[in-house]
């Protein structure tokens, strides 16, 4: 589930920080003008050669190898530190969740800009050559900025792919899947960034890595005649997660059925008399460690399921069935793969997997 959007605010910049900006805006533009262009055919080498390709409706250039990245969210700042890029981000932000295991310490080399949705101003202050983010919402006009607010100051942006192809987000919430996500569109996320930065053997190797672990985990688990549903935040109107996005992956890899596979839209709120009367086997719900919605954790998601009436007489509920997932994981992301691994062992130990 994406971020909470906060309310555009006109960008109102005191003097000295307009002077910066400029400054910041010829320096990228004569770096773009004096980076090279060529085929985007071959890999991406150092200062040599410009890297274009199609991103979400868009053409996006980047004339070298960025030395001063700033992610956005969550999900594009792993892939990137799991890419060993730490030295060439200038910032991060909007976290949901602590940061993947084994990346602490890159991570920590990197300033974190805010720990949800940064100010425009915060972003540019960072000096970036290059944005990233993982969702729509991010890169709009409701969120950071618009991509063509960087595009005018020289830097250019990439949005995971994973967030609007075959994803309509012109509605309210968090969209609405026209096609149900798929992995691949994930691991090509990760080919990109890699190519845009010139690491992509680090790539090849990562989605090798990743590809490996989903074959694992779902091996020899036969999920078709359980139940599961995915609830991200909020108490008191539920996100429980619909068919097609992120939970549909893991779902559809262990050959389990989500019963709100009837709902195309990513996180559809829905009442809990629908949850009780939809009585899952098993309720996946996200740990975040965010602030911005009720029942972020899971120790306070599963409080509220065996104290409410509508679902503390559930199966799920009295059989304490739960699968706890980290936000990330619940997000089209590399963690994904953390998702399909952590459901198919609970599906084993609950003697679920068939």
């Amino acid at each position: 589930m994406g971020p909470d959007v906060e309310e555009a605010a006109t960008v109102h910049l005191p003097r000295p920080a307009r002077r910066s900006v400029l400054l910041l805006t010829g320096a990228l533009l004569l770096t773009a003008c004096g980076s090279g262009s060529g085929s985007s055919d071959g890999p991406a080498t150092r200062g040599a050669r410009a890297v274009a390709f199609d991103n979400c409706g868009r053409r996006v250039t980047v004339g070298a190898p960025p030395k001063r990245a700033v992610s956005l969210n969550q999900g594009t700042t792993e892939i990137m530190l799991s890419l060993g890029l730490a030295d060439r981000m200038a910032g991060t932000a909007t976290w949901t969740d602590p940061v993947l295991k084994g990346l602490e310490k890159a991570d920590a080399k990197v300033p974190r800009l805010a720990d949800d949705q940064p100010s425009f101003e915060s972003v540019l202050a960072a000096e970036p050559d290059f944005v990233a983010a993982s969702f729509a919402s991010t890169l709009s006009a409701g969120g950071v900025a618009p991509r063509e607010k960087f595009e005018e100051l020289g830097v250019p942006t990439y949005l995971s792919p994973a967030d609007c192809e075959g994803k309509d987000n012109s509605g309210d919430g968090d969209g609405s899947r026209t096609r149900p996500l798929a992995m691949d569109t994930v691991y090509r996320e990760v080919e990109e960034l890699a190519r845009v930065f010139g690491v992509e053997d680090r790539g090849e190797e990562l989605v090798a890595r990743l590809k490996s672990r989903v074959a694992k985990a779902a091996s020899g688990v036969r999920a078709e005649d359980t139940t599961v549903l995915y609830w991200f935040a909020n108490q008191e109107s539920p996100y429980m997660a619909g068919c097609c996005g992120a939970p549909g992956v893991i779902t559809n890899a262990l050959g389990a059925k989500n019963v709100l596979d009837d709902s195309r839209q990513e996180w559809p709120q829905v009442s809990w008399e629908t949850v009780a009367d939809r009585d899952p086997d098993v309720l996946v719900v996200g740990d975040l460690t965010r602030r911005s919605q009720t029942a972020e954790s899971a120790a306070k998601k599963i409080a509220f399921l065996e104290s409410h009436p509508a679902t503390r007489n559930m199966r799920a509920v009295k059989g304490k069935s739960y699968v706890l997932l980290s936000g990330q994981a619940m997000n089209p992301t590399i963690r994904t793969v953390e998702g399909v691994e952590k459901v198919a062992a609970a599906l084993r130990a609950h003697g679920l997997a068939g």
